[in-house]
């Protein structure tokens, strides 16, 4: 019944959608282009298809050998304009992905700007920095630049196929959209997927001679203490309760993975990029306290974990008791190094300065 009241909304949505991207594709709207290597990851739809792993997996492919700068336009901080990262950033100040990415990634350039091309423009403006390439956070709508190479995002879990726009559905834009993308990967896909089933998706997608399409899964890392110095939760996790704390777009995988495996499971699930407060760490502590058994553990996501730390003087025997699961992806039959050299023989051949890829 929500669907057919928003219905009429979506089509209007539709149609703003159409006449903007039109005037992009026209150049009645000016679009921006530069000189070095700008890589674009994003998606269609509202909710995770896991951006901040795959961007990850970038910065990890080419950190080593290149200067990468991370620009986000910081969801829901309370900055405004350009913000350059350093180890002191907060939460507040830039958002919880990129202070989850400064962390991970001390070395690398971090910005956040809500207008993608005068942070562009910020960062290469700052001769100290000497970038190289730039990773772009959830930019596919952000047309105001034209990225060097344009990486789609679409969940296996989640398909867009059937969906509506929004406010009826889950798309940013119609599926359409999909062919002003270089590279599709269909994320949280399962570990084994059968090459038909890839066909089928492929035949689907309508990939162009242009288009690249790879698949890949989430891979959950050891169980890391919140608290720095604690050893890795290695017990037999048949026997324990678990209190799980989730505030991303789509909790469901990380669900699948932890009920084969605990005892029970207590979900407080919150909105994408809720910031926590203290009313809520006492509420997680009161629940915690109130699992039956003896033997349990609070388990939260590794972006969730940097947005709980950020409330001021959180209790430390909460902080004790939390664990968080670190995420990373792997690329599906051995297409990752296909997709890796892709990446960086474009980034060698077309940054500004003669530094060259160490192969």
């Amino acid at each position: 019944m929500l669907k057919i009241i928003l219905y009429p909304l979506s089509l209007l949505y539709r149609l703003v959608v159409a006449v903007r991207n039109s005037m992009f594709d026209t150049k009645i709207l000016k679009q921006y282009e530069f000189d070095i290597p700008v890589i674009s990851v994003g998606n269609i739809t509202v909710g995770g298809t896991g951006k901040t792993p795959h961007a990850e997996y970038l910065i990890s492919l080419l950190e080593k050998n290149f200067n990468v700068a991370f620009l986000s336009r910081g969801y829901k901080r309370k900055t405004s304009g350009y913000v350059l990262a350093d180890k002191n950033s907060t939460v507040w100040q830039i958002g919880d992905e990129p202070v989850q990415i400064k962390q991970k990634f001390p070395h690398i350039s971090v910005a956040v700007c809500e207008k993608r091309a005068v942070g562009i423009q910020k960062l290469l403006s700052d001769s100290s920095l000497n970038i190289d390439v730039i990773i772009l956070d959830d930019a596919f709508q952000h047309r105001r630049v034209k990225p060097s190479i344009n990486i789609l995002l679409i969940d296996y879990t989640q398909p867009p196929n059937g969906d509506l726009l929004l406010p009826a559905g889950r798309l940013r834009e119609p599926v359409n959209a999909r062919y002003r993308a270089n590279f599709i990967i269909y994320t949280k896909c399962p570990s084994f997927l059968q090459p038909i089933e890839q066909r089928i998706i492929k035949k689907k997608l309508n990939i162009r001679p242009y288009q690249n399409l790879f698949f890949t899964s989430i891979v959950y890392g050891e169980i890391t203490p919140a608290q720095k110095g604690l050893a890795l939760f290695n017990n037999d996790m048949r026997k324990y309760s678990v209190l799980l704390i989730t505030g991303i777009g789509n909790p469901t995988p990380l669900l699948s993975y932890l009920e084969p495996q605990v005892g029970e499971i207590k979900h407080l699930e919150y909105s994408d990029h809720y910031h926590y407060t203290a009313s809520d760490l006492d509420f997680f502590k009161q629940t915690y306290q109130e699992l039956g058994n003896p033997e349990k553990i609070i388990i939260t996501t590794e972006k969730d974990l940097v947005r709980i730390k950020s409330v001021d003087n959180p209790d430390p025997d909460l902080i004790r008791q939390l664990y968080y699961i670190p995420i990373e992806i792997r690329f599906l039959d051995r297409t990752k190094e296909s997709f890796n050299k892709r990446i960086i023989n474009y980034v060698t051949e077309n940054k500004s300065n003669s530094k060259l890829y160490k192969r």
